[in-house]
């Protein structure tokens, strides 16, 4: 995990806007070939000559994505970053460049945003990407950032979520729920702390599901792993919201539908252990929990051999006509249909 330092307090209107953008991104280094011109003017310039380009975006909003009471600042920054990187991996992209913007209110000294930045300094550094550009001003309601990411690749590899066919594998990366329930672990310390601010919590037990929570990763190893193997996704999407939410959008986007093995969906002991004593089911958080921001994709019967035993990627079903629906085979072979009960910003 990403360590903070102690710091003292500066105001930021001692800098003015300008000065704060060249305070905050002196330290950044241009790595990309692409990036003629980063920051210092009114637009950055980039040249992908031949090759396509992909751009997302993405708003995290204190007091809705983000608690500063337990989320560290640099880990926002590292973490900021991640979540615009790994939508770029999800169209089988190279990350090159990201944006940010920022905005805040007079609580947050000088002091604070260095370290915001410096949690998007490390993800730049690791990801090989560019900081190219942003803004910042000021807010009335704490802390804004807005983020925006560009990748580059071939027109023929570009993998959009419409793109699986019935039969295709279903697929995912990595493990899923631990995220979720590293936020839960979270909530509930804090709620101790409000009670009793002398508690000194032990969460040595939870380390993997806080990391996963406070500093997830991009998974662009899972996209360079795809191309040494030859084996080009039908369809893909980074999952955000819920495994279930993720696989609904695959299957509207490709007029498909699947069926989901319960007993297939990868997770950690740490995920297994913490449902049991939160007395919550497993599943349901895999499910539904979100943040993990793991790879879920499709591919082609054909390329089963050059997957299987890979131990960074769980074959978890496989999808069908559309008419069959799109469903959860329980460990009791069961079929249930699966709803979205991922996240989602909007509700109450």
């Amino acid at each position: 995990m990403i360590e903070d330092k102690s710091f003292k307090s500066t105001n930021i209107s001692e800098l003015g806007e300008f000065g704060l953008i060249d305070h905050l991104t002196s330290q950044f280094v241009i790595k990309q070939p692409t990036t003629i011109k980063g920051v210092g003017d009114d637009a950055a310039v980039l040249d992908f000559k031949n090759q396509q380009v992909v751009l997302t975006t993405d708003l995290l909003i204190e007091g809705v994505h983000f608690d500063l009471s337990y989320m560290p600042l640099k880990h926002l920054g590292y973490k900021a970053a991640i979540v615009n990187i790994s939508d770029v991996c999800a169209m089988n992209a190279t990350p090159t460049q990201i944006t940010v913007s920022i905005a805040i209110s007079n609580r947050f000294p000088l002091e604070a945003i260095e370290e915001l930045y410096a949690g998007i300094k490390i993800a730049c550094e690791k990801y090989g990407v560019d900081l190219v550009g942003g803004d910042t001003t000021s807010s009335t309601k704490g802390m804004l950032i807005s983020v925006t990411a560009l990748g580059v690749l071939k027109a023929e590899d570009v993998v959009y979520r419409s793109g699986a066919k019935p039969n295709d594998l279903l697929v995912v990366s990595g493990d899923l729920g631990a995220a979720y329930l590293g936020l839960q672990v979270l909530e509930r310390e804090k709620q101790v702390f409000l009670v009793n601010p002398q508690s000194q919590p032990d969460l040595t037990a939870y380390d993997y599901l806080i990391e996963r929570h406070l500093k997830p990763e991009a998974r662009k190893d899972i996209i360079e792993m795809l191309k040494e193997l030859d084996v080009k996704p039908t369809a893909m999407i980074d999952i955000s919201d819920g495994l279930s939410s993720e696989i609904l959008h695959l299957c509207k986007q490709s007029n498909v539908g699947c069926k989901l093995y319960e007993d297939k969906i990868p997770l950690d002991q740490q995920v297994i252990s913490t449902c049991e004593e939160f007395n919550i089911n497993s599943t349901t958080v895999a499910l539904s929990g979100g943040e993990d921001y793991e790879l879920l994709f499709t591919v082609a019967q054909e390329d089963f051999d050059k997957i299987k035993g890979n131990p960074s990627m769980t074959i978890i079903g496989f999808m069908t006509e559309a008419k069959e629906g799109v469903n959860l085979i329980t460990r009791a072979n069961q079929q249930i249909e699966i709803t979205a009960q991922g996240w989602n910003s909007f509700k109450e």
